[in-house]
């Protein structure tokens, strides 16, 4: 229940954060950019265009008129959360944009006041700024004010391309054709200035963006150095953050140290810091600002590579099941085993269902390795031996590694007496897959041969006739097998998900 609460006071506190950051931006809006008919880009430059032209058709009506049509496009390609927040965005800064004219708006013309009187370009700067600080608060918590903030967010989504780039880009186009609504009404000279207006707030906001949010992501790297990096190594690691030591040699004393390297968020720096400061106050700390970091809890690598597949790691050094995987998969996605990835320790299987132990490998290989993966564990499902032998079957005949001709032995000794031979084969796999965790089954029944047949196949292919079929899966041979396997139904499962899933 705790938890729950939890979790609805940050939901809260998400959405007073970005109402902050509407509340900013209108007020640079509305206060600064509309007054003295800058355009300032994005669907509130088109807005106030056409609210220049018309002089009777205001911003925020116009504003919420395009943006239902752009959530279309946010609901596809961002998702309902991104797209929530956004509708949000769009229907809180229409009714502030509204009431906050409304207020202060005059009287009797309705003319909204000067507030820095005929200085133009202080309006430019004032505005400009608070548009940046208003939407580094909006993205900083995954909100929008719609527009072409959905354009550069989806940008920013698959090219590494910051927020205040995406939108400048976006906005030349804009400001530029701004250009005539001006001409027709004040002639050329004075629309040419109001263009380089419209093109200084429009960086002015976008640099403001882009340092309000760099700032709020900013690293730093430690480097450390003391006789007791151990307990300095753990400290750090306590207080919940990555630690690597490195071997070094302090030329001065021509003895060997360890370096100690961390690399954490600026706001977090204090606690290292304090970490370092209870172990060892005299040790040698080197704190440097890091201007990008990729990978786990930072950004991650956007850039493109030319004919670049999706990487997935199937949890398994099994040849015969790799071969499976990647016949049935196809060319979609680049599988890779454990030994592609330099992963060489025993993955842990000590769940007593085969969708614990799939789940157990996948989350071993997220975790250490970082990739994207699936694993999988398969059983033979006896109905007389009452399922055996079932999460075991690997190593059903006991001893190191798995011996496929003892399990054979042990499996056809146990059936000897028995006069129901029907049997399963049984696959779970369980996918780690842009930050969920899904899973899939795949089941073929059949019964097991009084003796082996064929030399095809691995494991108890040899005694394991399919339902439907006379032969050993042996004896049927990889083609068939891949066709109507326990594995190929589940990975049918898996490749499907995969390609209605694919970015």
């Amino acid at each position: 229940m705790r938890r729950k609460a939890q979790i609805i006071w940050e939901e809260i506190s998400v959405y007073v954060y970005i109402s902050i950051g509407l509340i900013i931006y209108g007020t640079g809006v509305t206060l600064f950019m509309i007054p003295y008919q800058i355009t300032s880009g994005g669907v509130t430059g088109i807005s106030s265009l056409i609210f220049y032209a018309t002089g009777t058709i205001e911003v925020q009506v116009s504003y919420l008129t395009i943006n239902a049509f752009l959530l279309i496009a946010a609901i596809k390609i961002l998702g309902w959360k991104f797209c929530l927040k956004t509708i949000y965005g769009v229907l809180f800064l229409t009714f502030y944009m509204w009431a906050i004219q409304r207020l202060v708006e005059d009287p009797v013309t309705g003319a909204l006041p000067r507030l820095v009187k005929d200085q133009t370009f202080m309006a430019v700067v004032l505005g400009a700024v608070l548009e940046g600080i208003g939407l580094s608060v909006c993205f900083s918590h995954n909100g929008s004010t719609g527009g072409t903030d959905i354009i550069a967010a989806i940008v920013n989504k698959y090219r590494d391309i910051s927020m205040g780039q995406g939108i400048m880009l976006c906005d030349c186009i804009i400001i530029s054709s701004s250009y005539f609504v001006y001409e027709h009404s004040y002639g050329s000279d004075v629309a040419w200035q109001m263009i380089v207006f419209g093109f200084t707030t429009f960086i002015i906001a976008g640099v403001t963006l882009d340092y309000a949010l760099n700032r709020t992501k900013q690293a730093v790297e430690f480097k450390i150095f003391s006789r007791n990096y151990a307990r300095i190594a753990d400290a750090i690691s306590n207080a919940g953050f990555g630690v690597t030591v490195l071997d070094g040699n302090g030329w001065y004393t021509h003895s060997e140290r360890k370096v100690l390297i961390c690399i954490c968020s600026r706001r977090y720096s204090s606690i290292i810091m304090r970490a370092i400061k209870r172990v060892d106050p005299y040790a040698f700390v080197s704190v440097a600002n890091v201007e990008s970091v990729y990978g786990e809890g930072f950004s991650i690598m956007k850039t493109k590579l030319k004919d670049q597949k999706p990487i997935l790691v199937f949890a398994t050094n099994n040849s015969h099941k790799l071969e499976e995987v990647r016949t049935i998969i196809g060319e979609k996605f680049e599988i890779r085993s454990l030994e592609d990835i330099n992963c060489k320790v025993d993955l842990p299987e000590t769940s007593d269902t085969l969708e614990g132990n799939a789940l157990q490998k996948a989350q071993y290989v997220k975790k250490y390795y970082g990739f994207d993966c699936f694993a999988d564990d398969t059983g033979l499902e006896c109905v007389a031996l009452g399922g055996e032998p079932g999460v075991l079957t690997a190593r059903y005949a006991g001893g190191a590694g798995h011996d496929d001709e003892a399990n054979i032995k042990k499996l056809l000794a146990n059936l000897e007496d028995k006069a129901d031979r029907s049997a399963q084969f049984r696959t779970s796999i369980a996918l780690i897959y842009k930050g969920q965790n899904y899973s899939f089954e795949g089941i073929v029944k059949g019964k097991i041969a009084k003796e082996k047949s064929g030399e095809a196949g691995f494991g108890y292919d040899p005694v394991f006739v399919p339902e439907g079929y006379t032969e050993t899966f042996a004896q049927l041979g990889g083609e068939i097998k891949n066709t109507i396997s326990h594995r190929a139904r589940a990975v049918s499962q898996l490749c499907d998900f995969l390609v209605h899933n694919e970015e």
